[in-house]
């Protein structure tokens, strides 16, 4: 999410209606918060004795010593 959204057209910038000043704010502490938490974020730890390869519960079942069990 690090790209930049491409501007509004000029036809869509007519159209849309202006910002409360309570939208501009919670737009503002929102960015506020996001950045905090960039700041903040650490590289998550290394799963202890987990298991190889993908995430098995991504595709909906455990492989253990070849046997397959779904959940």
């Amino acid at each position: 999410m690090t790209s930049e959204p491409s501007p509004p057209s000029p036809a869509q910038a007519r159209e849309r209606k202006p910002l409360t000043p309570a939208a501009k704010r919670a737009l503002a502490e929102a960015e506020a918060r996001r950045q905090a938490g960039e700041a903040d974020a650490r590289p998550a730890a290394p799963e202890f004795q987990g298991p190889k390869g993908p995430e098995p519960t991504r595709y909906g079942d455990w492989e253990n010593k070849g046997i397959a069990s779904d959940f």
